[in-house]
């Protein structure tokens, strides 16, 4: 049977010691019947609340509040923008435990009678949002729960197996549970302060001057713990037209990391009450709330059929934009840094010249193998034929067409050498041990214009004259011309 009113104010005077009470009535809460309480007047005009547990197990939630409240100390309640009561006092134990606290003014609000729109729902939100940014070392310090995401991730777990032991829950609302334990990004959340299962109801509203609500105290901290923030909204599951106000209201408010799955993990813990529930009243022997449970699991099933806690939205396509997007991007080769390399060549002075060396041993190697008598039928008589001679890549042929050049002779002497070369390796000691065998002596004909110089068959030399050096320069770049090298690199 319920304490009445005025058994609650006599039982506040072992609490507070020489208080005097006035008057007394009966105080509702929405505690779900767990206390029985009164809002009690003291001869000094103060109002104060008084609870007492209406049964064994409350008394264990009113002891758990007693120690919460103590928890927050001044310097923590100056951190809320909202009142929390103040233990004023307390006696006994268990089921005879009183505790007396102010009294904070206000409306609460059911969830299914919280409207939409701005006003009580996004002030809602702000508050849930500032208990959830208070530091989590006052609830280590106390010695409060403290739960990370893996331990809450295996409660549910162990949870799930017990009401799945009852079978009492359908195999599709099973299965709807056991995928979201099985979705890691849903469990991958930074715990906080929580209040454990506070609802609209908890919180105490007020209107400002201009009729404007605002959330003026929270009460009900017996779950005071850190843990997952979203366990502070599944009471939205009973307040679908304002919960996205809500939410709003939180996120706007709140200064923690981005939580995308906040809403599904809340959503989540909704659907576990009656599995919760189920799992009581099977373990009590209580064939009523067993029904009961099972009657709301069976609707349950039958709402949610063909859903998922965590939305499966993802298509063929997206997997494949998500595969290119693995793929790190190609980017242009930069510059190459060659200063290591060597310290003796520039890299684009040394690429010329490697490339103008391929061209001279190709050269010297045809030209060995015009004067080849095996492959070359006219070598006895020293002669080499245009045709037989390396055409160089860029070389205009209209440019090397032969002109007739008269007034000087090439000197018998070897021509210019290319940088290092030797009598062994030179193109132009080759072609002079060739014309000295007994084959006449092959004339130079240069056309004046740089051309390629002619061996002609049959041709002689006239009397050359050993002082024209300008001449014999003339005829040296005209052949170093033909053979691709520049003259001043000679």
């Amino acid at each position: 049977m319920a304490r009445s009113p005025l058994i609650l104010a006599a039982s506040a005077t072992t609490a507070l010691p020489g208080t005097a009470f006035t008057s007394a009535r009966a105080l509702t809460e929405n505690a779900g019947g767990r206390f029985d309480a009164a809002l009690a007047r003291t001869d000094d005009g103060r109002q104060v609340v008084v609870r007492m547990p209406a049964t064994d197990e409350s008394a264990h939630d009113l002891a758990a509040e007693s120690r919460a409240l103590h928890a927050l100390t001044a310097g923590v309640r100056a951190l809320l923008p909202f009142a929390v009561p103040e233990v004023l006092g307390e006696n006994g134990s268990g089921a005879h435990r009183v505790l007396v606290t102010d009294h904070i003014h206000g409306y609460r609000i059911d969830p299914a009678h919280l409207p939409k729109g701005p006003g009580y729902a996004p002030a809602i939100g702000g508050a849930l949002a500032a208990v959830h940014a208070l530091p989590v070392s006052i609830v280590r310090t106390d010695g409060l729960p403290v739960r990370s995401p893996e331990q809450i991730r295996d409660d549910v777990k162990r949870l799930l197996d017990r009401a799945d032991s009852t079978g009492r829950v359908s195999d599709d609302l099973m299965l709807r549970w056991r995928r979201a334990l099985e979705v890691d990004d849903l469990w991958r959340f930074e715990s906080a302060v929580v209040l454990g299962g506070a609802t609209s109801a908890s919180i105490v509203l007020a209107d400002d001057d201009d009729a404007i609500p605002h959330v003026v105290g929270i009460l009900d901290w017996a779950g005071l713990s850190v843990g997952d923030p979203a366990i502070d909204l599944r009471w939205l599951a009973s307040a679908p037209l304002a919960a996205d106000d809500v939410h709003d209201g939180y996120a706007s408010a709140g200064d923690r990391s981005p939580d995308p799955l906040l809403r599904e993990r809340a959503r989540l813990y909704a659907e576990l009450e009656f599995a919760r529930w189920l799992v009581h009243g099977h373990d009590a022997g209580e064939a009523d709330v067993v029904a009961d449970a099972v009657a709301l699991l069976n609707a349950l099933a039958d709402g949610v059929r063909g859903d998922h806690i965590v939305p499966d939205t993802r298509s063929d396509i997206d997997d494949a934009m998500a595969l290119v997007e693995s793929v790190p991007p190609v980017t242009a080769p930069g510059v190459v840094d060659t200063s290591m390399q060597t310290d003796a060549y520039d890299p684009e002075a040394l690429s010329l010249y490697l490339s103008a060396e391929r061209d001279r041993a190709a050269a010297a190697e045809a030209l060995a193998d015009a004067l080849d008598e095996t492959k070359n039928p006219d070598a006895e008589t020293g002669a080499i034929h245009v045709d037989q001679l390396p055409e160089p890549d860029g070389v205009d042929p209209e440019a090397t067409a032969p002109v007739d050049l008269d007034g000087w002779t090439a000197p018998a002497t070897q021509g210019p050498a290319l940088s290092g070369d030797t009598d062994g390796t030179s193109l132009w000691a080759r072609s002079q041990t060739s014309a000295s065998s007994d084959a006449p002596e092959p004339a130079i004909r240069d056309h004046g214009d740089g051309s390629v110089p002619i061996f002609r068959e049959g041709d002689h030399a006239p009397e050359a004259d050993v002082d024209d050096e300008e001449d014999a320069a003339r005829a040296s770049r005209a052949a170093l011309k033909r053979w691709g090298v520049s003259g001043d690199s000679a």
